[in-house]
């Protein structure tokens, strides 16, 4: 009986033991239980917050990439104004070439047409200056007629005048 009592003893002290143990063990295991639980629960926050980044930068994308295909359309639309443009400047500078060689051609024009003019008005005024020579010498030779020629007839008398007709040619 001693045995038995000595080791009723020792198995409650090994049930105690083995309580404490198991409650000591079972405290653990609710710490590391509730440890996991929050290291779980940062986990789940974290990956709701990666998620909704990942949804954000998704929609970045999406929104760059409409963007990027905007700019593109914008860019074709720029690039064809940009070639009409080019070919509107090739088209009045060409115009404005050959406005340049038509006034070339009218000052060149002008040009004789008042060469040819000055030499006419120089032609005009010999002319006239020939003109008056002349009437001077119509009078004088006038007035020597009605001198010597006045005789038996009563007074009358012959004029004689010679005229110089100039005439000049001029090209359009």
């Amino acid at each position: 009986e001693s045995q038995n009592k000595e080791l009723q003893v020792r198995l409650d002290e090994a049930e105690s033991n083995a309580l404490r143990g198991g409650k000591r063990a079972l405290a653990k295991m609710e710490d590391r239980i509730r440890m996991l639980e929050a290291e779980l629960d940062a986990e789940q926050r974290r990956h709701s917050e990666t998620g909704k980044n990942w949804r954000k930068t998704e929609r970045r994308i999406k929104e760059m990439q409409m963007g990027g295909e905007d700019d593109k359309r914008a860019q074709e639309r720029l690039t064809d104004l940009i070639d009409k443009l080019q070919a509107k400047i090739k088209t009045y500078k060409r115009q404005v070439e050959e406005a340049e060689e038509v006034a070339s051609v009218n000052l060149a024009k002008y040009r004789k047409v008042q060469h040819e003019l000055e030499e006419a008005e120089g032609r005009a005024d010999e002319a006239e200056s020939s003109l008056a020579k002349a009437r001077v010498m119509g009078r004088s030779s006038v007035s020597a007629t009605r001198v010597t020629g006045g005789g038996a007839s009563g007074g009358s008398f012959t004029v004689k005048t010679t005229r110089k007709v100039m005439t000049s040619t001029t090209e359009a």
